[in-house]
């Protein structure tokens, strides 16, 4: 058979077969339509395969497929149903999208997580990866396509984010290597492609003077009360910024004694599922004169919700992840200084403090205040209310040098844009009226 006698070949009243070698063929029909034709004998019946119709395929071409097909018989295996089974697996290979697959991986190891991280790494997922990748079968992706994915991430300057989600997209393609969905994962080398860290602790102003010019230069700003008052508060207690979001009044103890004291839950603080499960685990921060006062002040406001530091928008939702840093930002700090930078302030300045004036042991109840767990145990298990008399002192020598000069937390409220009555949305359930800015007495007592 030759493409000109294909060609030449006209429609006749009925069928006709042009055969070619080893039972390839080209029927013609009385319409004109020339289709190719395999005929094989599997397991003692005679039966046919269809190659497709000429000239979309070519004679070089189905000779190709008659060919194929051919070593798949001589291996025992009858072509058809082998044709079948492919299609079917290419089917569902792209029904597996990247999205299915991912959420399939998270539902299985979630369970070895607390339910806040695992709730961050399903969103991070959903925000960052699902509308880039997620409808893609995960077996057609290449290193490329999720580079691309990543690149989107870097362009709005989450370096860190960046190598968070390649970390967790590895894990995927490593649960769909394990199932049998793909065989190899195609992030595995792309951390070498993304833009590197920058060396060192996120940034941070760490002498007082700058740290009090950059507090008044942010309290300046005319941002929600909530939101001056949550920096105020994170740089008075150097707890985590996600620690202080999630701060429920119920978690603060003796506000109206000579002890007060905020009880941040084990569940809530940094560290794996053990930490967060940990009996006696709670993080103990002894409040100041000052902390108080940012309470007195934000109480009016918030006090008849749950949260200390709510959402604008959901009085029931911790504040947006990015208004403090926002808000610092906007004072002209954006590379200078950063929410969790007050952790390596106080650190910093606590511990220079210290060796001129401190006592022994101060350096390492200045960890304990930061919830740095030892590296080595002294006592069988680590003691996290240890040394609260010291504690309540170093705070308050901390939120003295701290507060020098800046304005007291009720001209923080007063510099709102709108009258306090109306500050932070009609959201907001203000507490109850005529409580003088006294705290309601809290179920627990205070551990001092």
């Amino acid at each position: 058979m030759t493409d000109r006698k294909i060609s030449a070949a006209k429609p006749r009243p009925k069928a006709y077969k042009l055969s070619d070698a080893n039972r390839l063929h080209l029927l013609v029909t009385p319409s004109g339509g020339k289709l190719w034709r395999w005929s094989y004998e599997y397991d003692g019946k005679q039966k046919g395969m269809a190659f497709g119709a000429y000239p979309r395929v070519s004679l070089s071409d189905a000779r190709v497929k008659r060919d194929e097909a051919y070593t798949i018989l001589s291996e025992g295996r009858d072509p058809q149903v082998v044709k079948k089974l492919k299609i079917e697996a290419n089917i569902e290979a792209g029904r597996q999208t990247f999205e299915r697959v991912a959420r399939e991986w998270h539902a299985t190891v979630r369970s070895q997580w607390s339910k806040r991280h695992a709730n961050d790494v399903l969103r991070s997922l959903e925000r960052d990866v699902f509308p880039e990748i997620g409808n893609l079968p995960i077996g057609e992706l290449t290193p490329p396509i999720v580079l691309a994915a990543l690149r989107e991430i870097e362009a709005r300057g989450s370096l860190e984010t960046a190598k968070r989600v390649l970390q967790r997209i590895s894990c995927v393609f490593g649960f769909a290597i394990a199932e049998g969905k793909v065989k190899t994962d195609p992030s595995e080398r792309l951390g070498e492609a993304l833009k590197p860290l920058r060396k060192g602790h996120q940034p941070a102003i760490t002498d007082l003077v700058p740290l009090r010019k950059m507090m008044l230069a942010a309290e300046e700003d005319y941002a929600r009360p909530v939101t001056r008052l949550g920096l105020r508060f994170l740089a008075l207690t150097a707890v985590r910024p996600n620690e202080l979001r999630s701060a429920a009044w119920d978690e603060f103890e003796d506000l109206n004694g000579n002890a007060p004291l905020w009880r941040i839950p084990a569940a809530r603080m940094k560290g794996d599922l053990d930490r967060k499960e940990e009996i006696g685990g709670d993080h103990l921060v002894p409040l100041t004169v000052q902390a108080i006062a940012v309470l007195k002040n934000i109480w009016p406001l918030t006090g008849g919700g749950p949260l200390v530091f709510p959402s604008a928008r959901h009085a029931h939702q911790p504040m947006s992840v990015n208004a403090l840093g926002y808000l610092l930002h906007r004072a002209g700090y954006r590379g200078y200084h950063v929410p969790h930078g007050f952790r390596a302030a106080f650190s910093t300045i606590m511990n220079e403090w210290a060796e001129r004036h401190g006592k022994k042991g101060d350096r390492a109840i200045i960890d304990l205040m930061l919830a740095h767990i030892p590296k080595e145990k002294v006592e069988g298990v680590y003691n996290r209310a240890a040394y609260m008399p010291r504690r309540r002192e170093l705070a308050q020598i901390w939120a003295d040098m701290l507060c020098e000069g800046l304005p007291d937390p009720f001209v923080l409220v007063a510099r709102s844009a709108r009258p306090v009555s109306t500050v932070g949305s009609r959201r907001f359930k203000p507490a109850p009226v005529g409580l003088e800015f006294r705290f309601p007495t809290r179920r627990r007592a205070a551990s001092a």
